[in-house]
């Protein structure tokens, strides 16, 4: 009664750390236009697997099982392709809007350039930067405009 969960949770497990070691196996293949993530099935499977045998191990009746499992499995399923796309979309190196950010000119700012350093999440490098009026080095500096890796800053 156990011996299917079981199979069912080792085979998500092993298609979990292969995803995991190798990245997901279905984008290697164009199945579903990533529609289908090899990562969301491998834990689909797992909880499949896990609460299968838990609920069967606690003496619930194998269909009661067998439907608690699909349930929490699609539950899974759905919950984990939201944090791959989530976690896709955040590392494909489009940058946040910097606008509104307040920072520091690490370089005299003038038309032609200078840098910045600014003060906002995520933000750990320097900045090429330019402003309309001439900016010291050292001076606050509010992010006006953003475009690309540059940034439009005034005196703060």
């Amino acid at each position: 009664m156990l011996l299917p969960f079981l199979i069912v949770g080792g085979v998500g497990l092993v298609l979990l750390l292969i995803s995991l070691v190798l990245g997901d196996i279905f984008d290697h293949f164009e199945v579903g236009d990533g529609a289908i993530s090899g990562t969301a099935l491998a834990v689909g499977l797992v909880v499949f697997g896990a609460s299968g045998a838990l609920t069967a191990s606690g003496g619930l009746d194998v269909v009661w099982a067998y439907a608690l499992s699909v349930v929490l499995a699609v539950v899974g399923y759905v919950l984990s392709v939201l944090v791959v796309r989530n976690l896709s979309r955040s590392s494909d190196g489009v940058p946040l809007s910097a606008v509104g950010l307040t920072g520091v000119a690490r370089s005299d700012i003038s038309t032609s350039g200078g840098e910045v350093s600014l003060d906002g999440p995520g933000e750990v490098e320097r900045r090429i930067a330019y402003s309309d009026a001439f900016i010291a080095e050292g001076s606050r500096v509010r992010v006006v405009e953003h475009a690309g890796t540059r940034v439009k800053v005034t005196a703060d």
